[in-house]
């Protein structure tokens, strides 16, 4: 699933491509909403909350999550789409830029005074110029469960993914099994918003500071691998608040104490 950082520039290029502009093109091709038509709004604003991206237009707001496979894409107005038709499930665009929406998961549009009903849950996100590290840090060190899975809770912090949770920890030297409660949380947060922000505007992030294909993660993906500190096994398992949450661990059980 695409991470803060990811949505992060995928609002940018929307934002980019739409805010200040009329609205000349709005198609939402799934049975709720198939005969809104937004044309003739303006387009004030893409931004990215956590996971999240809403279009707001005119007085509404357009919702949408990427979950695993959605994407946005940015065309020149009449260039090829690059992927096929029958995927689109929005499309924005004005004059110049057409914006469309592949496989997308959720789609929603509300009123944009009403957009706390689909994202007013969200912790603070370290991406946004509103982000209160401290109230990320009580929320994740009130947290009972495993620190993996507090992380992760987007009610606790908003855009950290699978990704993020085994490489802040990693670094941290802390045992993602470890009660939440009992870490330092107030350090976990801060490394995890240094990661995020130097990764937010690069196409690859990397977390060792190398940018080679294989060398970017600590622990990420790499079970059985020679931890990069130590040399021993990683070692890999599954958390999760509950089984249709269960997310992939990897951590060095000598760092990770």
């Amino acid at each position: 699933m695409p991470e803060g950082d990811t949505v992060f520039r995928a609002a940018k290029r929307l934002n980019d491509a739409l805010a200040g502009t009329e609205v000349t093109e709005f198609d939402l091709r799934v049975p709720r909403f198939a005969t809104v038509d937004l044309t003739g709004q303006t387009a004030h604003s893409v931004v990215a909350r956590g996971k999240h991206l809403l279009h707001r237009i005119g007085t509404w707001t357009l919702h949408s999550h990427l979950k695993m496979e959605g994407e946005w894409h940015v065309y020149r107005r009449g260039e090829r789409w690059r992927n096929a038709a029958f995927k689109a499930r929005a499309v924005v665009g004005n004059r110049n830029w057409q914006t469309v929406g592949f496989d997308l998961a959720d789609i929603d549009l509300v009123p944009t005074a009403e957009e706390d009903t689909l994202v007013g849950y969200l912790g603070p996100d370290p991406l946004r110029e509103d982000w209160d590290a401290a109230e990320a840090a009580r929320r994740v060190q009130a947290d009972e469960r495993p620190v993996h899975v507090a992380i992760l809770d987007q009610r606790n912090v908003a855009g950290f993914g699978n990704v993020y949770a085994n490489e802040i920890l990693f670094v941290r030297g802390v045992d993602p099994h470890t009660p939440a409660s009992a870490t330092d949380a107030r350090a976990i947060v801060d490394l995890g918003t240094r990661m995020i922000r130097a990764n937010r505007d690069r196409s690859a992030r990397t977390f060792t500071g190398e940018n080679r294909a294989g060398r970017r993660f600590w622990v990420y993906g790499r079970d059985g691998a020679p931890c990069r500190r130590c040399g021993t096994a990683i070692r890999a398992t599954t958390l999760g608040a509950d089984a249709t949450k269960e997310r992939n661990v990897f951590w060095c059980p000598r760092c990770q104490t």
